[in-house]
């Protein structure tokens, strides 16, 4: 007798999903290292069993659920490694699909959902000062119970995936960061030990870090490249560097990059638009809005006092 193969979806790869669902997602992310977003409108659907190389968190949107809720149906079932269950799917509510296990679903009525993929590395790097690499597994989760904080990650990565701002290469790796150590916290079958640091990031390490922020403020800073001089895991760099600063990376080159272009405003012959290429900006309308919002007055009127 033949076996029949198992699907597998990859969302490194593009349209990873479009021949197992009726319709190609809405909206998609590209170039997130570790993540990847989609946004699917779906008919009533049914997909066919398949496995993952990502670890896989579902979210339904509310709008879609509540329309679902007022005819009191049952919204679908979910098959996750050989078990079965009929899923509550109120708004908000997730579903951890880990990577590598079987799973299937069926909507009764048309949905609109997101998919966020996550590559196990990820869960990895964060964990690996307190986890043993080869112990993070993740327990898998039916659509049956509410988590506010990943509910406000999928609406942060979709806005930005929308508009897309200034910063955005940090803002996804600290919610990188975060949701990594959320998953492992209270979705992984080993649980972390956290350790605590009493004075924060050593001052010898900050120094360094501050000083590579500071020669490179008109480069594309990461997070990952600032632990690397730290030699920290993202995650305890992040936290070290906040408890000693009292701010995040993120928060902190923004601050250097405002007070850089308010000297070079002060202090030079360079048009806005060259101050915001030097200062790390997308574009003088970017500098403008950030620097309004930091220092209450615009480039334009700081000139003119």
């Amino acid at each position: 007798m033949s076996v029949q193969k198992v699907s597998v979806i990859d969302y490194r790869q593009a349209n990873a999903a479009n021949s197992l669902l009726p319709k190609p997602s809405i909206l998609s992310s590209t170039g997130w290292s570790h993540l990847h977003l989609e946004v699917y409108q779906q008919p009533k659907f049914e997909i066919v069993e398949h496995q993952h190389t990502m670890h896989i968190i579902a979210c339904g949107l509310p709008d879609s659920l509540e329309e679902l809720e007022r005819d009191n149906n049952k919204t679908g079932e979910r098959w996750l490694d050989g078990k079965l269950e009929q899923e509550r799917r109120r708004a908000g509510d997730i579903a951890v699909i880990p990577a590598g296990i079987y799973h299937r679903c069926n909507w009764n009525s048309s949905v609109e959902f997101m998919v966020l993929a996550i590559e196990p590395a990820l869960l990895q790097q964060v964990g690996e000062d307190f986890v043993n690499p080869d112990r993070i597994e993740l327990t898998p989760r039916f659509m049956s119970q509410q988590d506010v904080l990943i509910q406000g990650i999928f609406s942060t990565l979709r806005d930005e995936l929308e508009s897309g701002k200034i910063g955005g290469d940090l803002l996804i790796d600290s919610f990188k960061t975060t949701l990594a150590i959320h998953l492992l916290r209270n979705y992984c079958t080993t649980q972390p030990k956290l350790s605590s640091y009493a004075n924060g990031l050593p001052q010898a390490i900050l120094k360094q870090v501050t000083e590579y922020i500071h020669e490179h403020l008109h480069q594309d800073l990461k997070l990952a490249d600032l632990s690397a001089i730290a030699q920290l895991s993202p995650y305890h760099f992040l936290r070290l560097f906040k408890q000693r600063m009292g701010i995040t990376p993120h928060q902190y080159i923004l601050q250097r990059r405002i007070e850089k272009a308010k000297h070079l405003l002060k202090h030079s012959n360079l048009s806005i638009a060259e101050i915001a290429m030097r200062t790390g900006f997308c574009d003088q309308s970017h500098l403008t809005r950030c620097f309004n919002h930091i220092v209450g007055i615009t480039p334009k009127q700081l000139l003119q006092t």
